[in-house]
This record gives structure tokens, C-alpha cells and sequence, in this order.
């Protein structure tokens, strides 16, 4: 399976907590040093433009991992709000995606090499270069599908180009994540999560989905030509593959669902 890559986006100075508080779905400010939280940045329509993973190495220091999308065009993007606020920001070269040792759930870790590891208990999320010295490194980033299919089993999305800027946070189980927080004061997006928490109506859903064959991450699915779903991560290295995938709830009636011209047995299915 080839590598995934990302390009973190790195916050520094006295202001850095509070810019990324009030543009970031989640309570940056909340976020103790040494601890990383799911986080996102919404629209003005309350679309998800990124999901975010924000590790806190130090005080006036914030590392953003975009989970999909392009940092140097959300960096780009996020510029244009800083103002006067005292803060840098730094995107860094490709990093690699891979699996890291054992680190305390919700805590961080940063190696000799600078990458930081995003701590999941018995397991991390490894974010960084691969060195052509450190073969670990390197398989780790090579063959990541023992991250992949532990993150499609726990809901953790990771957006393909299609998804991005189409989904509202329930659809990516956001509030599940602690990744919206409506007690933080504005952000950008907050009406429109705010309505869908404390009043509903939305309706897609976030499954983990078996099927015969892998399936394409961003394609669309349809029932009879009419798009009813997207797929977000799909593990192809396994036998029977796994995806994580949206789906409208009208679409699904049962646990065993005929898209196209494939069946998909759903596995679970994930809260807003």
C-alpha cells in the first residue's frame, strides 16, 4: 500500500493558541502541552474545508496535521485571518504517514528525527520524514496498513479531494472526537454545527463498511444513479477489504446494502 503523506502547518508565538482557537472547531485552548486533540476547519456554510489532528509540543507551540487536502493552500488560506495577532506559521515538507510505538492515549511524543508521534494508547500515529538510515521509518511509511485499518475500524477519516469542503461535521462523527466544541466562543462554521447539534436534521452517517473488492477512495456511491455516499479510507491490503465510508440514512435499510454493481455489509456505524 502505498504511503500517505500530509503537510503540518506549524503555529508559533504568544498569539498561536488563541488564532488557532478561534479559527479551529475544537477548544485549542484547551489543549494542554504534550497533548493533541481532533480538531477541524469549517466553511461558512459549515463544511468541513480540513480535519485536523493539533498536537501541543509546547506552550506557544502548535503542530496542525491536515488529514487529507493541501497544507500549503490551507496555510495559505489561514493567513488571511491572522491580522495583528502575534503568531508565525510554517508549513513543512512532506511528511510521511506510519505507525509509531506505544504513547498514552491523547498525548504526544516527539522523536530524534523531529516527528511527532500521536499517541493512541497502545499504539501512535507516526507524523514525519523518513530518513534513508532508518529502516523502521521507512517500512513504517511504506506499509501503512495496520494504521489504516485501525483508524477505519475506530472512525477516523482521512478525506479524499472529493470529500473535501462537502461534508458537515456530523457526517465525519466530529462531535464523537471532542473534534466541536460549542462552549469556546465563534468560529468559522459555528451557526450552521451549532444548529445541527441542538436542533438535528442531518442525515448521513459515518459506516465501516466489508465488501468482495477494494473500493476507490472518493468514489461516489450511487443506488439506481442517484449518489447516496462517498468513501472516505478503504484498507485494499486485506482479503476482505474494509472502508470507511458516508452514507445518507434513506440509503440505508439493512445491514447488507447493493451499491451499483456491488454489495457492501455494513460493520458499524458511527454517531454524529
Amino acid at each position: 500500500m502505498p504511503s500517505r503523506t500530509t503537510r503540518s502547518i506549524t503555529l508559533t508565538g504568544p498569539d498561536a493558541a488563541s488564532f488557532a482557537n478561534a479559527q479551529f472547531s475544537s477548544d485549542v485552548l484547551a489543549l494542554a502541552p504534550g497533548r493533541w486533540q481532533w480538531s477541524g476547519w469549517l466553511d461558512p456554510k459549515g463544511r468541513v474545508r480540513a480535519l485536523l489532528q493539533i498536537a501541543r509540543p509546547e506552550d506557544e507551540r502548535l503542530v496542525v496535521v491536515p488529514r487529507g487536502g493541501d497544507g500549503e493552500a490551507i496555510a495559505n488560506d489561514l493567513r488571511r485571518f491572522v491580522f495583528r495577532s502575534k503568531v508565525k506559521m510554517i508549513v513543512s515538507d512532506v511528511l510521511h504517514i506510519g505507525d509509531g510505538d506505544a504513547v498514552i492515549d491523547m498525548h504526544i511524543r516527539e522523536d530524534d528525527s523531529g516527528a511527532i508521534h500521536f499517541g493512541e494508547g497502545h499504539s501512535s500515529l507516526r507524523v514525519g520524514a523518513v530518513r534513508s538510515d532508518d529502516t523502521t521509518n521507512i517500512d513504517a511509511a511504506n506499509d501503512d496498513s495496520a494504521w489504516v485499518t485501525r483508524h477505519i475500524e475506530k472512525g477516523y477519516a482521512w478525506l479524499p479531494d472529493a470529500a473535501i469542503d462537502a461534508l458537515l461535521p456530523p457526517a465525519l462523527s466530529m462531535e464523537r472526537m471532542s473534534a466541536v466544541s460549542f462552549n469556546k466562543g465563534c468560529f468559522p462554521g459555528q451557526e450552521i454545527a451549532a444548529r445541527l447539534h441542538y436542533l438535528g436534521g442531518h442525515k448521513k452517517h459515518l459506516h465501516v463498511v466489508s465488501s468482495e473488492r477494494a473500493l476507490q477512495e472518493g468514489l461516489s456511491l450511487c443506488v439506481d444513479g442517484k449518489a447516496v455516499g462517498i468513501v472516505l479510507m478503504c484498507n485494499a491490503a486485506s482479503t476482505k477489504p474494509i472502508s470507511l465510508v458516508v452514507l445518507d440514512d434513506t440509503a440505508v435499510q439493512a445491514d447488507t446494502l447493493d451499491i451499483d454493481d456491488m454489495r457492501l455489509h455494513i460493520v458499524s456505524t458511527f454517531d454524529a
